[in-house]
């Protein structure tokens, strides 16, 4: 096995081959495609014939209305069945990671709601409720305790009479 090195000529030249295919094979499906709709629109709608009465066209108008109610029909039927499709996909799905053991949490998003939002969310729009949690608690007073002026004081007097003056003489002169 010979490991020869391409050319960068060599490579631009083959790069700019295939491009130049690719490009050629690109504009051949655009023909292809324009052709089939070009084919689909003269085989459902025929040319239109506008030479005639003011009563003709308003016919033709209606027709055309008729059919773009049709169309629009069909399209919402074509949408409930593919999104009846998808849910149903979904679930067997879910069903499959469920017996295969494996099951993947979904990422949950953080949402900031209240209290009251969110009761009403779950009981719904006919249920009002109003959650004020400060109206549930008890009303207690608070008692105003006055101290006398007696018991305020100054408090090195307090200290005093409690170790008398000697003791802390005696305290301060051994340390």
């Amino acid at each position: 096995m010979s490991d020869k090195k391409m050319s960068s000529s060599r490579k631009h030249h083959l790069k700019s081959l295939m491009l130049s295919i690719a490009k050629g094979l690109l504009e051949a499906e655009e023909v292809a495609a324009e052709a089939t709709r070009n084919a689909y629109m003269e085989e459902t709608c025929p040319p239109l014939d506008l030479s005639g009465s003011m009563a003709d066209l308003q016919e033709l108008c209606k027709k055309l209305h008729s059919k773009l109610d049709k169309i629009d029909e069909d399209r919402y039927d074509l949408e409930t069945k593919v999104s009846k499709c998808n849910k149903e996909i979904d679930d067997l799905k879910i069903k499959v990671q469920d017996l295969q053991g494996k099951f993947k949490k979904p990422a949950l998003k953080k949402v900031r709601m209240s209290a009251d939002s969110m009761l009403q969310a779950l009981l719904g729009s006919k249920h009002k409720v109003n959650l004020d949690l400060r109206a549930n608690l008890k009303q207690v007073k608070k008692e105003v305790k006055e101290e006398s002026a007696e018991q305020v004081g100054d408090w090195r007097k307090n200290i005093e009479d409690k170790a008398g003056m000697d003791g802390r003489k005696k305290m301060f002169e051994t340390s």
